[in-house]
């Protein structure tokens, strides 16, 4: 009998230890896709601290681009702690579809504390200004940064896309001028570290009536070719050197790995990750602070 009791027992154990498995999975799965009780406060950028008591916050981060959406969970040093996941951008892609495909890549990742996003556009106070690659009529003056924070429930930050890779590039030294090659052109200047006033080069001319996006998209290239592509970037990089007199040129983006022959000494090619780990700076207060956007 006695026997028979422990036996019992122990089976009676193992279905409790299972059923807490079971919950545990169902609630780290659904948790990004059900809303916070109670809603972050306007303009989320002025959370401190992650809602969670932990000491070292995990950070979501999504680098949205014109042809891939992708993001992965930073552990407090900005090293990825699983795999990133990417999934082409929709084509229409209203608010509602975007925020749509960010749940679908949240499905793949573990829990985090609070959300860093780039965007490809101008954005500011947590609002977009113009979504060239998106469709800016669909997107001029939707509030991204507190739609976000609403759809998860978590605290988040966000920035134009560039700015936020170059958070994960600089060296934090000097002038540190970033220019990311993708879809199309992105740009980012930081002075000792910090962040200037966005400057919007991809649509200002370069040669003629093109634009950096004309002359050096993704478009560009491929109806160019990767030779006299790799002219433009050089041209470029004259260029940008004489606008900013930079110390240091980081040359980031999907196309960035494409960029060939000798490039000068204080230019550099950096990783894509950067669209993503740079975004554990976004809640560094001092890049706010420099670019005057912290209230």
């Amino acid at each position: 009998m006695a026997t028979a009791r422990v036996a019992k027992k122990k089976t009676s154990d193992a279905r409790v230890s299972r059923r807490k498995r079971s919950s545990a999975t169902v609630e780290t799965k659904n948790t990004p896709d059900v809303k916070a009780d109670k809603k972050p406060r306007a303009g989320t950028r002025n959370a401190k601290r992650n809602t969670s008591d932990t000491k070292a916050p995990l950070t979501l981060a999504f680098d949205i681009g014109g042809t891939g959406l992708k993001g992965s969970v930073l552990d407090p040093s900005g090293k990825m702690v699983a795999d990133r996941v990417r999934i082409p951008t929709p084509h229409p892609c209203p608010p509602e579809v975007l925020l749509a495909s960010l749940k679908e890549i949240v499905s793949h990742l573990p829990s985090y504390d609070r959300i860093s996003v780039g965007f490809p556009g101008v954005v500011r106070r947590g609002a977009v200004l113009t979504a060239p690659h998106l469709g800016t009529e669909m997107w001029r003056g939707f509030p991204l940064e507190n739609r976000i924070a609403e759809l998860f429930g978590k605290p988040t930050r966000l920035l134009n896309d560039a700015e936020v890779q170059g958070l994960g590039i600089i060296t934090g030294h000097q002038l540190e001028v970033v220019i990311t090659l993708g879809t199309g052109v992105g740009s980012a200047i930081y002075s000792d570290g910090r962040l200037t006033p966005h400057l919007e080069l991809a649509h200002h001319p370069i040669k003629g009536d093109m634009t950096y996006d004309m002359y050096l998209g993704d478009a560009a290239k491929k109806k160019v070719g990767r030779k006299k592509w790799n002219k433009r970037v050089h041209r470029m990089i004259e260029i940008v050197s004489i606008l900013t007199n930079f110390d240091t040129l980081h040359l980031g983006g999907g196309n960035a790995e494409h960029v060939s022959g000798p490039l000068p000494p204080n230019v550099r090619i950096a990783s894509n990750d950067a669209g993503i780990t740079g975004g554990i700076r976004l809640w560094d207060d001092n890049v706010w602070l420099a670019a005057g956007s912290l209230d």
